[in-house]
């Protein structure tokens, strides 16, 4: 379908909410012509609509786009239960999370009923690592829950990428997710469907769960036909076969040691299924190997840890988040200890860097070659920790920075000139001329010109820092 003529196409989202008039009326100022969609790519083109939004005018399919007062951004997941969108209030403006139960249970009371359960739990759930839920709606055929927006990803999203997670990084993890469950159990409350999908992860590195309440009877995962609610047959199984209640907070520490498994393995305790009958199988959650025989390498309490989270037995794992919590935290400090102890030794190299690949892709290399990393993104950052902390390198990447990066490196080092803080710094090729403005003592500061490889930069690190330890 085309596109309403442009007069009837600004009623339209005016009647809607999608934007405020005065924002259209300083777009449609600005086209050449009467075309909609002229009017439309100009509006995407100033961010006042989304591509989703326009997309969904240009075939007519309006209905939903605002539920209560957010109105729908674009799609960000779609699972066979709900989907979700981000949105925004179209008051405030405020950034919120939209979930909408999928038309194929919409008209089922059943189904309708346990979305609406998980909306009224997930409001009664406010801490700090669980995503709070705001509103519980309904309009039309729409049956949806509004609730904060989390920026960042999922546990499955940065597993894709990073493969898997250090020590230190999955505990943490795993303080944040048994805080977020010992406050839910007190409230009397387990959340039935622990996965990595489940678990956020803030800009800020906080985990957060989301999708509490799954807690379906047996004739409703029968209805779904084992699509819409894997994770509560899982949940099932493994109840019924090991005599434990229904609702068993322990399960939640099972799925719980699945989670910290894969991060710790970069593989998932048994292997993901769409298959009824296979995640109906018991000797698919016994069987789970003891997570040694896939890292050997594992200090003894982690491997403790996750291998009593998922004992088979309820009687022998963990029997609440707080009797797990406090060997988590006892392994943070120890794995801290151990780490400052294998680091001091190591000289630390500070990376000034902006871009997110690029610091894991520093960080990963430098680290594996006997370095201990330091990452900051801001250049009054690295000056102050230079003047605080100072480390025995600075690496700057040019390329990041501009024009700025030769007065700055200049400052640096000069910054370090007590500590004899050595130097490398990385222009890019249409940055050469910068070189000459850099003024730094020769020898333990370095320029180089891209293009350079990894163990070039290496190289050049080691020998700034030689010359550093000499002077």
């Amino acid at each position: 379908m085309s596109l309403p003529p442009l007069g009837a196409l600004v009623d339209l989202i005016i009647r809607l909410r999608l934007a405020p008039p005065e924002a259209l009326r300083s777009v449609q100022a600005l086209i050449t012509s009467q075309s909609s969609e002229e009017f439309v790519d100009l509006l995407e083109k100033q961010q006042v609509l989304t591509g989703f939004q326009i997309e969904r005018l240009r075939t007519g399919d309006t209905d939903g786009l605002v539920l209560g007062d957010c109105k729908l951004m674009y799609r960000v997941a779609s699972g066979s239960f709900a989907r979700f969108y981000r949105g925004a209030n179209v008051v405030t403006g405020q950034q919120l999370g939209i979930k909408v139960l999928r038309d194929r249970w919409a008209n089922d009371p059943d189904f309708v009923s346990l979305f609406r359960r998980e909306g009224e739990i997930g409001k009664r759930l406010i801490h700090p690592n669980i995503v709070p839920i705001y509103e519980v709606g309904s309009s039309g055929k729409y049956h949806f829950l509004i609730m904060e927006f989390v920026e960042g990803g999922n546990l499955r999203d940065f597993l894709k990428i990073r493969k898997k997670f250090s020590i230190i990084e999955t505990l943490k993890f795993a303080v944040d997710v048994l805080k977020g469950l010992d406050f839910a159990l007190r409230q009397g409350i387990t959340h039935r469907d622990l996965k990595t999908t489940n678990v956020l992860m803030s800009s800020s590195g906080v985990a957060k769960l989301i999708d509490f309440g799954l807690a379906a009877d047996d004739s409703i995962i029968s209805k779904a036909n084992g699509s819409a609610l894997q994770n509560a047959l899982e949940y099932s199984t493994l109840e019924k076969h090991t005599g434990a209640p229904r609702n068993d907070p322990r399960s939640d520490l099972y799925f719980l040691g699945g989670i910290l498994f894969e991060l710790l393995t970069g593989q998932p305790p048994y292997a993901r299924t769409r298959d009824r009958d296979e995640r109906k199988s018991f000797q698919r959650y016994r069987d789970v190997p003891p997570i040694e025989t896939i890292d050997p390498s594992l200090p003894r309490p982690i491997r403790s840890i996750v291998n009593k989270l998922m004992d088979i037995d309820p009687i022998q794992r963990y029997q609440t988040p707080t009797e797990v919590l406090g060997d988590v935290q006892r392994a943070i400090q120890t794995s801290n200890s151990q780490t400052t102890r294998e680091e001091s030794g190591k000289p630390t190299v500070l990376c000034l860097e902006s871009r997110p690949k690029h610091q894991d892709f520093f960080r990963d290399y430098l680290t594996s070659r006997g370095f201990h990393v330091a990452i900051v993104s801001d250049p009054q950052r690295a000056l102050k920790r230079i003047a605080e902390n100072p480390p025995e390198c600075l690496l700057v990447l040019g390329d990041a920075f501009g024009d700025e990066v030769a007065e700055f490196f200049t400052q640096a080092i000069r910054t370090g000139r007590d500590s004899k803080l050595a130097g490398v710094v990385v222009l890019a090729e249409s940055q050469k001329d910068l070189a000459s403005q850099i003024s730094v003592p020769p020898g333990r500061a370095r320029i180089l010109i891209q293009p350079v490889n990894l163990r070039e930069v290496r190289q050049e690190i080691e020998t700034a820092i030689e010359a550093r330890n000499k002077s």
